[in-house]
C-alpha cells in the first residue's frame, strides 16, 4: 500500500482580507504566534503524513518557500505546485496528480484550524480506510455558507449540497478530505459549476453515489475554525492564545509534533529552539528537551 500523501490548498486571491493580503498570502498571516499554514500542516502531521504538496498562487510561492523551506527541518518533504487561477477546490487533485503518483491523499485547506482531544484517533481511522473517502461534518450555526450534509433517518449521509438556500442539516463539511487514489481521475470528470468552479462537493458526490464516502461528525469537544474574514482570524488567534496561556502547551507547533513523532532528534529541535531564542515559542521548544 502506497503511503498517503498530503495536499494543502493555499491558493486564492484573498480579496476578502484586503488590504492585509495585497502584499502577503493569506495563509502566511499570523494566527496568534504562528503563520496560519502551520495549523493545517500540523493536522496532516498528526495523521502521520510526511510528504506534502503545497499549492499556492504563482506570485506567493516564494513567500512559502522562504517560510517553510523543503520541510527537511521537520523530517518532512514539501513539494510546491502553482495554481494559476482559483478554479475550485477539486482542481487541487488535478494540480497534485503528478505529486500523488497513484497514492491516496489527505487534503486540508490552508485556512482551517482543527483542535480537540481525540483528533489524532479520528485522523488515524480516516487514514486506515484504503478505498473511498472520509470527510468530517461539523455542527454550525450558519450552514448556508458551506457544503452541507443531508442525512437519512438512520444517520447515513445521502447528499452534500453546496451553499444551500434551505440547508438539510446544520452539519457543514470541514476543509479536510481523506480520499483514495481515484480522486484525481474523478476530478477530471467534474464539470465546472455555474460559478465556474470545480466544486469539491461534486467530487465527493461521486464517492457518495457509490457508497464509498464516510461522513464522520465531529462532536462538541472539537473546534473547527476557518479563517475567511478579519473577525474569524482574530477569533482564531484569541482561541489559540487562550488555550496556550492556560495550558502552557502549544497548538499547531510543527516543531513539537515532528520531535514527538521521532522525525527529528534532540539536536534538530535545539537548533529550532535557538532560532526562536528571543520569544516564548523558543523557550517552549527548549523545555521539550529537558
Amino acid at each position: 500500500m502506497t503511503m498517503r500523501k498530503g495536499i494543502i490548498l493555499a491558493g486564492g486571491s484573498g480579496t476578502r482580507l484586503y488590504p492585509i493580503t495585497i502584499g502577503l498570502s493569506k495563509q502566511l498571516i499570523p494566527i496568534y504566534n504562528k503563520p496560519m499554514i502551520y495549523y493545517p500542516i500540523s493536522t496532516l502531521m498528526m495523521a502521520g503524513i510526511r510528504e506534502i504538496c503545497i499549492i499556492t498562487t504563482p506570485h506567493d510561492q516564494e513567500q512559502f518557500k522562504r517560510s517553510l523551506g523543503d520541510g527537511s527541518q521537520w523530517g518532512m518533504d514539501f513539494t510546491y505546485v502553482v495554481q494559476p487561477s482559483p478554479d475550485g477546490l477539486a482542481q487541487a487533485y488535478l494540480l497534485a496528480e503528478e505529486f500523488l503518483a497513484g497514492a491516496s491523499s489527505a487534503m486540508v485547506l490552508g485556512d482551517n484550524v482543527f483542535f480537540g482531544h481525540g483528533l489524532p484517533d479520528l485522523l488515524a481511522a480516516a487514514d486506515e480506510k484504503a478505498t473511498g473517502g472520509t470527510v468530517f461534518g461539523y455542527h454550525v450555526a450558519d450552514p448556508e455558507r458551506y457544503g452541507v450534509v443531508a442525512f437519512d433517518e438512520t444517520g447515513k449521509a445521502t447528499a452534500i449540497i453546496e451553499k444551500p438556500e434551505v440547508p438539510p442539516s446544520n452539519f457543514a463539511v470541514t476543509g479536510l478530505y481523506f480520499l483514495d487514489n481515484t480522486a484525481s481521475e474523478r476530478a477530471r470528470a467534474v464539470v465546472p459549476s455555474p460559478r465556474g468552479e470545480l466544486e469539491i462537493t461534486t467530487l465527493l458526490e461521486t464517492y457518495l453515489e457509490e457508497g464509498l464516502l464516510d461522513v464522520q461528525t465531529m462532536g462538541r469537544g472539537f473546534a473547527w475554525l476557518d479563517m475567511g474574514t478579519h473577525a474569524s482570524m482574530l477569533d482564531a488567534g484569541n482561541f489559540v492564545r487562550t488555550l496556550e496561556e492556560r495550558q502552557e502547551l502549544q497548538i499547531g507547533s510543527i516543531d513539537e509534533i515532528a520531535f514527538r513523532k521521532g522525525w527529528i532528534d534532540d539536536e534538530a529541535l535545539a537548533r529550532r529552539a535557538a532560532m526562536f531564542g528571543k520569544n516564548t515559542y523558543g523557550a517552549y521548544l527548549k523545555s521539550l528537551l529537558k
